[in-house]
């Protein structure tokens, strides 16, 4: 049985390796292969918009306020008579966005700050903690609902004279208003990769192979490059994935009390903040929103956890999870 097991290793490393062998048993697990499928649909939806909705997500016709699903809006229309359906189409773009830019801007941060605090440790790698310690104290959405104040605030009133100021307040309402959310989960959200990176490097920077490493004369960039980041990109992209729908629910909910996007840009978050004006008579026009926001963090959620599944170390090596088989005796 042990040759066995050994044979069926040597056949997987040689396959592809962990890599190899992880895709396998990613497309083993119906969930995960669910959420592949869905986040592919949203971002196909997201790039081919303007080809796949009906009309414009600012077009209105004040005749069709609140017109009900049918032939002419297949999902309806708000209270400015814009379809409903064209504007979940683009909002997925807004989602989409928010999530995988602001899980990248978190990834790049956090994991420069921790390569650098567990790879050096001692008195430096104390003072970095100490100072993600702090950053852990202030809340997340409150940071957040400040910067957006404060940038909007200033865009609006046009009365700053810092010019970087004024540059970011341009690009943010170039991009819909969608910057400064980048910014708020970038500043908010790098702490718990940095302390997943810190650990990584700080069990893997004594091993025999750092050493080795070490001993050829390689530098200390060398090292961190090629020997220990590769080793952390799997939790890495496991706990980014995981993240990306706590980015996505960040967004909803800015745009929900008013600092997300800017109007007319569609958000789920905000169409559910407008849909609330008529939840009684027009319920489809907040459950609809709602519904996309749920089956997309729905998505990420099986794709993050089939992807733990299939970078676990404890199952390498073994094909697909096995189910208990009958006792024998």
């Amino acid at each position: 049985m042990r040759q066995q097991h050994e044979q069926v290793a040597v056949l997987a490393q040689a396959r592809g390796g962990i890599w190899g062998e992880a895709s396998r048993r990613l497309v083993k697990n119906r969930l995960a292969l669910a959420g592949v499928f869905i986040v592919l649909l949203l971002a196909f939806t997201a790039l081919l918009a303007p080809l796949i909705a009906p009309r414009h997500y600012a077009e209105g016709n004040l005749l069709d306020n609140y017109a009900r699903p049918g032939s002419r809006y297949l999902l309806g229309a708000d209270f400015m008579g814009r379809d409903m359906l064209s504007r979940i189409i683009y909002g997925t773009r807004v989602s989409l966005t928010v999530g995988i830019v602001g899980a990248t801007m978190a990834t790049l941060m956090g994991t420069v700050y921790g390569s650098i605090s567990g790879f050096y440790g001692g008195r430096l790698d104390n003072l970095m903690m100490r100072f993600v310690d702090l950053m852990y104290s202030v809340p997340t959405l409150l940071v957040i609902i400040l910067i957006m104040v404060y940038f909007r605030s200033t865009s609006l009133t046009g009365q700053e004279t810092n010019a970087v100021i004024r540059t970011l307040g341009a690009v943010d309402d170039s991009v819909g208003g969608m910057l400064f959310i980048f910014v708020g989960i970038a500043v908010t959200s790098w702490m718990t990769m940095a302390r997943l990176v810190r650990g990584i490097f700080l069990s893997l920077k004594e091993k025999e192979f750092t050493e080795a490493a070490r001993a050829t004369g390689a530098t200390d960039r060398q090292i961190i490059i090629r020997h220990l980041l590769p080793n952390a990109i799997g939790p890495v992209i496991v706990a980014e994935t995981l993240n990306i729908p706590t980015y996505i629910l960040y967004e909803a909910f800015l745009s929900f009390i008013g600092l997300g996007v800017n109007p007319p840009t569609p958000s789920w978050g905000g169409m559910i903040s407008e849909g609330i004006q008529g939840l009684r008579s027009f319920p489809h026009l907040t459950f609809v929103p709602a519904a996309a926001l749920s089956v997309t963090l729905l998505a990420f959620n099986f794709l993050g956890d089939g992807i733990r599944d299939a970078l676990d170390p404890r199952l390498r090596g073994q094909g697909s999870p096995s189910r208990p088989g009958p006792a024998r005796g």
